[in-house]
């Protein structure tokens, strides 16, 4: 084999954090041992989404090789898509790949430790229609410190507290829960939670080893991840307009998740004829249900619907378990949820709270049950309310003309819509020109196991009217031209 090229090609290049190493005579060609060394600082983060590359004639020129090296590298990477490039632009790292971490990099890691591949992170300029983020532009600063005030004059105990959660709090959101989604809740049913997440996994951990739960198809992504992790068989069940298909529920199943509200992703809420054939099946073969009830305060066409468990209250509720968080009516950060708990089920759920983590962070749920007795989130919702309102009109406005190519659906309630697109628009690929021009957004293969419709997912709570208006014509802009391109053939 020759020698390697110049030493100086082996040094950092310009703009680059690592060394190049190619190597005359190898039996790969130059432009593909350039091309696979990008690839592969792509893949493990070495070079993030979105960094600039240098141009294909300084960089031949740093590494002593003909400029048709670089230009042949660049353009295999190009067609992977690791590289994105626009006219008028720089060569640069596609945003949104997926960082693969090698096993040398947990130092010491037994052989059977899991690898785990982490979603990359929209870059932060990016303009981000995030689903679930709420805004708190609209909240009283000066009620809310007043309830953390009056936490900071109190001792704290000295013990862990009931694992169920705090008395006062417990209370306050059963009352809650009762007049804005008509399910009439005692305190001692409802058991404080940090959020969805630990929700599931309670719940996964009472349920027989290896029974089936039902999850919409599709639907959240985290619900499949912590049941599998649990070793549990997960069966995606497909959604239609009225909700979860209770015709293809597996009879086996123990335990069937539904957003019945406003479903996610697709937005559409179950009928009442629905719900109340899901209730016959669930007690017909003895399973409960998990109505994730995550964004049903937020309906604008007409008053919210009362929640499925209220109907299942006519039946001696016995079947549903209730779950609500505050992370779309106030914050996720705060990391407080909770589960509405049939009597017979309640201690059973408490003692798995306990085994979880002895309860939740008292400071907190004094806070919150301050911020909801003294009437303050009962008025900061219908501030939200009226803004999400406003915010869905606007992007429905900006989005009309799409039609037919791309229609809005799901915006009768909640923080994000979904916008359905016609045949032969891609949605991976009018992703991939979003992202081009600064805007992130999520697709529904992402939240699908099977279903292949093709649609972008857009939420809209955390976003200002200025970057709602910007990025909705960003996304007109790359659909039109997605629609230009299909027709040129």
């Amino acid at each position: 084999m020759k020698a390697p090229l110049p030493a100086h090609s082996r040094r950092p290049v310009a703009d680059l954090p690592f060394s190049l190493d190619l190597r005359r005579g190898a039996e790969t060609a130059l432009h593909a041992q350039l091309a696979q060394q990008l690839r592969q600082a792509a893949l493990s983060g070495r070079l993030p989404g979105g960094t600039h590359l240098p141009g294909s004639r300084t960089l031949a020129q740093q590494l002593g090789v003909a400029r048709g090296v670089v230009v042949n590298a660049y353009a295999e990477l190009l067609a992977d898509g690791t590289l994105e490039a626009a006219v008028g632009s720089a060569t640069r790292v596609a945003g949104g790949l997926r960082v693969m971490r090698p096993r040398s990099a947990v130092s010491g890691a037994p052989a059977w430790w899991p690898e785990v591949d982490l979603k990359p992170v929209a870059a932060p300029s990016a303009l981000h229609f995030e689903l679930g983020q709420p805004t708190l532009s609209l909240l009283d600063n000066r009620a809310w410190r007043s309830c953390w005030n009056a936490v900071a004059r109190q001792v704290p105990p000295s013990d862990y507290g009931d694992p169920a959660g705090d008395a006062r709090l417990r209370g306050a959101l059963a009352a809650f829960v009762g007049r804005t989604r008509g399910h009439h809740l005692s305190a001692e049913q409802l058991i404080i939670t940090s959020g969805a997440a630990q929700s599931f996994g309670l719940l996964a951990s009472l349920l027989p080893p290896g029974a089936w739960v039902a999850v919409e198809d599709p639907g959240y992504p985290q619900v499949y991840q912590v049941f599998e992790r649990a070793r549990l068989k997960v069966q995606p069940c497909p959604v239609d307009a009225d909700g979860l298909q209770v015709a293809a529920l597996n009879p086996a199943a123990r335990l069937i998740y539904v957003t019945p509200s406003h479903q996610y992703p697709l937005g559409v809420r179950m009928s009442l004829p629905r719900r109340l054939e899901l209730l016959a099946w669930a007690k017909q073969h003895d399973a409960l249900i998990l109505e994730d009830d995550y964004d049903g305060e937020f309906r604008y066409d007409a008053p919210p619907l009362p929640a499925l468990a209220s109907l299942d209250e006519a039946e001696g509720g016995r079947r549903v378990i209730y779950l609500g968080t505050l992370s779309k009516v106030l914050t996720p950060s705060l990391r407080l949820g909770y589960l509405g708990v049939p009597r017979p089920l309640v201690d059973a759920v408490v003692q798995a709270k306990r085994f979880s983590d002895l309860g939740s962070p008292w400071a907190v749920q004094q806070a919150a049950a301050n911020f909801v007795l003294g009437g303050y989130l009962d008025q900061h919702l219908r501030r939200v309310r009226r803004h999400y309102a406003a915010q869905r009109s606007v992007l429905g406005t900006l989005l009309q003309p799409l039609a037919p190519a791309a229609v809005l659906g799901g915006i009768e309630a909640g923080l994000h819509a979904c916008l359905h697109l016609a045949a032969p628009l891609n949605a991976a690929e009018v992703q991939r020109a979003l992202r081009r021009r600064g805007v992130e957004v999520a697709t529904l293969g992402e939240y699908s196991r099977s279903f292949e419709a093709q649609a972008l997912l857009l939420g809209y709570g955390g976003l200002s009217r200025a970057d709602l208006e910007r990025g909705a014509a960003l996304i007109v802009g790359a659909i039109h031209e997605q629609v230009q391109k299909a027709a040129a053939g």
